[in-house]
């Protein structure tokens, strides 16, 4: 049977590059759609953080112009295969060479030359013209515009079907409109001008959320969301419109990459919720926090931000520290929010403790070390740290908004895997640890809810298989 050729582009994924769940879910999520009926390949762009370990192991196959409204810019592709997926970047030092993969002022003209290279690039893969191309993000959604705006009547990319993924509706790619034309070349369109412009401005996800053939976000509570005004982001009248093509599909996790029976990051491995002591000694010991194996410590593995309800728990932190608990913060993000973490921990006493970074192998100690995962998000289109978490034996406390609602259940004595809370103020998450603090104080009821959330598995099965039914009916 000839099976159908899948497309996945994103700007990120591990372990090439990662600033958050995008490269989680990009460098895990192709591998378990390949099957007997799909083959599927990975565009990212060539930043220059790549490691050097997959530097040196890129094969080059070619170069090639891309039109970018005036522009005819150079672009490389090259190949690794890792991991049973063959990985393509696409190379331009002038948009790509630079020490952070965002944050820069013509990020718009960059996330537009990697979508116009994402369809240029699809001619010269070897035996590979996609059947579906599968975009994640505002990074690489205006190849669903382009493809049908500039590529229209083009052999074999007509027949190419589009998937949307939104990770994250807050960052939509919204541009000065004059770019429209002096970028994106499409200021000829009235289509693409009514499709991707609104109060004035150019807005790249827009155009894809209008002319992607299927829509998909990373949790089916979160796709019932972005059809209300409060989650919608300005765009909830057109998800409503388009909500027959619209889906909501639970992320997963590499449990093979998240196992505490095999990290290397931990102090020491283990199966068993037993094992998590000696990783709760080697993290107050690294933290300064007071050794104490009988004091709940609750971990917050975070960017510090609002969104993530970082302000509420900076609104308790006087009123914490009353109580027979401990707290650990590892993240980075708004100035004013990482002061008053970190002043409140010099001032804790040892019972707090603030790391203002970004480390994948010391989240993976919090991870193992910790009793409970914080996470008060004002919303959360899926959320992965609670999954993390879960496998790690550290129970979530979440607030139930999008994914943390579909992947965290109430305790319930011999039920339920987390504690939850609906209201988004302090008062709400204080009431949440409170309870979890006095489960905490039952050592059979703790074991037994950290047992239940290491039986817990998160997997891609599920949802890949989800994914591959999307494609079936694309190319049906």
């Amino acid at each position: 049977m000839k099976k159908r050729k899948i497309l996945f582009a994103a700007f990120e994924a591990v372990p090439f590059i990662k600033t958050g769940g995008l490269g989680d879910v990009a460098g895990s999520l192709p591998p378990a759609l390949c099957d007997g009926e799909n083959e599927v390949r990975v565009v990212l762009p060539r930043l220059a953080s790549l490691p050097e370990e997959f530097a040196q192991k890129l094969r080059f196959i070619k170069s090639f112009t891309v039109p970018l409204s005036w522009r005819n810019q150079y672009c490389g592709l090259f190949e690794l295969k890792y991991n049973g997926v063959r990985w393509y970047f696409l190379d331009n030092e002038y948009y790509f060479g630079r020490p952070m993969p965002y944050g820069y002022f013509d990020d718009g003209e960059r996330m537009a030359f990697f979508a116009k290279a994402v369809c240029e690039c699809m001619v010269h893969l070897p035996s590979f013209f996609p059947d579906v191309l599968h975009c994640n993000d505002w990074h690489s959604a205006l190849a669903a515009v382009f493809l049908r705006e500039q590529y229209r009547g083009i052999v074999n990319y007509e027949r190419v079907r589009t998937v949307m993924t939104i990770h994250n509706l807050k960052f939509q790619g919204v541009y000065d409109a004059y770019n429209l034309g002096d970028i994106l070349g499409l200021s000829g369109s009235q289509a693409a001008r009514e499709q991707l412009c609104a109060d004035g401005n150019l807005n790249y996800l827009r155009g894809a959320v209008c002319y992607a053939d299927r829509l998909t976000t990373v949790s089916p509570g979160y796709a019932e969301e972005i059809c209300t005004a409060e989650f919608g982001e300005g765009l909830q009248e057109i998800f409503r419109r388009r909500r027959s093509v619209l889906s909501g599909i639970l992320n997963g996790i590499d449990n093979a990459a998240y196992d505490p029976a095999g990290d290397p990051a931990l102090a020491e491995n283990y199966s068993d919720p037993a094992g998590k002591a000696a990783n709760k000694r080697a993290l107050q010991a690294l933290l300064g926090l007071r050794e104490e194996p009988d004091t709940p410590l609750f971990v917050m593995v975070s960017r510090l931000t609002e969104q993530k309800g970082v302000d509420l728990l900076c609104a308790l932190l006087p009123r914490l520290r009353e109580r027979k608990l401990q707290l650990a913060v590892l993240g980075t993000g708004d100035c004013e929010l990482e002061q008053t973490l970190t002043l409140a921990a010099l001032d804790s006493n040892g019972s707090m403790a603030t790391r203002i970074e970004f480390s994948e192998k010391l989240s993976r100690l919090f991870y193992a070390g910790g009793d409970v995962l914080l996470m008060p998000s004002r919303f959360e289109p899926c959320g992965l740290s609670q999954m993390i978490a879960m496998r790690y034996g550290t129970v979530p406390l979440v607030r139930a908004t999008g994914g943390l609602r579909d992947s965290v259940t109430e305790y319930a004595g011999e039920g339920g895997t987390g504690f939850c809370f609906e209201d988004c103020t302090p008062e709400a998450l204080l009431a949440a640890m409170e309870r979890a603090v006095q489960v905490y104080g039952d050592a059979a009821a703790w074991r037994a809810l950290t047992e239940r959330d290491m039986a817990e598995r998160f997997g891609w099965e599920r949802s890949a298989a989800s994914y591959r039914d999307i494609y079936r009916e694309l190319c049906s």
